[in-house]
């Protein structure tokens, strides 16, 4: 008999602040249900602040996210800062 797979909870809503940029901006990245998958965000900080409370997000911890060493494992932050051919 197969079983069958839990739902994800789709109300729990998390925040991963990246950086406050010197312009205003504050970049983050936002997920549902999974921490570990998430979409890279980037709004002003009024906006932000508005943002995680109107989603009653939980804030998780820059150092809670896995590195490794993958080709794959890149993100839009760290392109900002590297200049490619």
């Amino acid at each position: 008999m197969a079983m069958k797979e839990k739902a994800p909870d789709l109300s729990k809503k998390y925040v991963r602040l990246v950086e406050r940029r010197a312009d205003g901006m504050v970049e983050f990245e936002f997920s549902l249900a999974d921490p570990d998958l998430y979409v890279e965000m980037l709004l002003p900080a009024d906006a932000y602040e508005d943002f995680c409370r109107e989603n009653k997000v939980i804030f998780v911890r820059a150092e809670a996210h896995g590195t490794t060493d993958s080709d794959w494992d890149w993100k839009l932050h760290d392109a900002t800062q590297q200049r490619f051919r």
